[in-house]
């Protein structure tokens, strides 16, 4: 009788002795995947502080290449407004996710008025050998940082892969060539008749498959696109595009290679290549033509 009672209560105790030792070890799993998302978190204020500090240096760089008054009172008025924005980022806890969020969109504009005054500046400055010195120096101290910031987006990246994977389309092997007929390269882009621009997009398992429009903006030496009739938005404005291609995208690499035959007088100098999938700029190179 006594053997009928003791071995159902020694089952019993080793099966609550089991389930509290799961509970124990599923509870430890639960504090390092929060441990982890918030060391991720800590980490993505980081870059932010070191994006913002990286703007407010170069409004500083900017304002030493150019003499003129207003341009410099606007360039004051952003680096201001960006030091605020960079104090206000420095005030918040990483794991306020409502205002960290509000603070990247806030970040993502700086980042568009920043690149409008690099272009209008290194239009403006494009001959000036001295000024182009004087931002070699800098552009060493940049580097300094940036190379500091790649550190910190690599450990990040390290993380992220814990809680998401990225599906932003990466476009590689871009590619400009000026053409004087089909197959035949212009020596000088005076005798260019026809744009080549080829590129490849690169292979995504997690981006969604589908169809993608894909927009190609061809910027001459002076900043302007070359004219292909139409605009995207980006960024919350509207962008000029040169040409562009509807595909469908399978997740797997993707070569393409777009036309656009010539209807304006080119110049001599450097030509910049940005590509746009899904509202992202997904690759940008810059091309030299004598």
């Amino acid at each position: 009788m006594k053997k009928k009672i003791l071995i159902p209560l020694i089952v019993v105790i080793l099966a609550l002795v089991g389930g509290l030792a799961y509970l124990f070890l599923n509870l430890q799993e639960q504090k390092q995947a929060n441990a982890d998302m918030q060391e991720l978190a800590r980490l993505d204020k980081q870059e932010m502080e070191n994006e913002y500090e990286r703007f407010a240096l170069q409004y500083s760089e900017m304002k030493t290449k150019i003499n003129n008054d207003s341009i410099i009172e606007q360039l004051t008025q952003e680096q201001m407004r960006t030091q605020q924005l960079l104090e206000e980022l420095k005030k918040t806890k990483a794991e306020d996710a409502r205002e960290i969020t509000r603070l990247k969109k806030e970040l993502a504009t700086v980042r568009a008025v920043l690149r409008d005054y690099v272009m209008q500046i290194d239009s403006l400055n494009r001959q000036n050998e001295r000024l182009r010195a004087e931002n070699t120096q800098v552009k060493n101290e940049l580097a300094v940082r940036n190379t500091q910031i790649e550190g910190l987006s690599t450990e990040k990246a390290s993380l992220s892969e814990k809680v998401a994977i990225a599906a932003q389309l990466d476009a590689t092997n871009i590619q400009l060539t000026a053409l004087r007929k089909p197959g035949k390269a212009a020596k000088k882009i005076a005798d260019c008749k026809t744009m080549q621009v080829s590129f490849t997009i690169t292979r995504n398992v997690t981006a969604a498959n589908g169809n993608r429009t894909v927009y190609v903006r061809i910027q001459n030496p002076g900043g302007n696109t070359l004219n292909g009739g139409g605009t995207f938005n980006y960024e919350n404005r509207s962008l000029q595009y040169t040409m562009k291609k509807n595909i469908e995208y399978t997740g797997e690499e993707t070569s393409l290679t777009l036309y656009w035959d010539v209807s304006q007088m080119l110049e001599a100098g450097d030509y910049r290549v940005s590509i746009f999938v899904d509202g992202n700029m997904i690759g940008s190179s810059k091309f030299s033509f004598n």
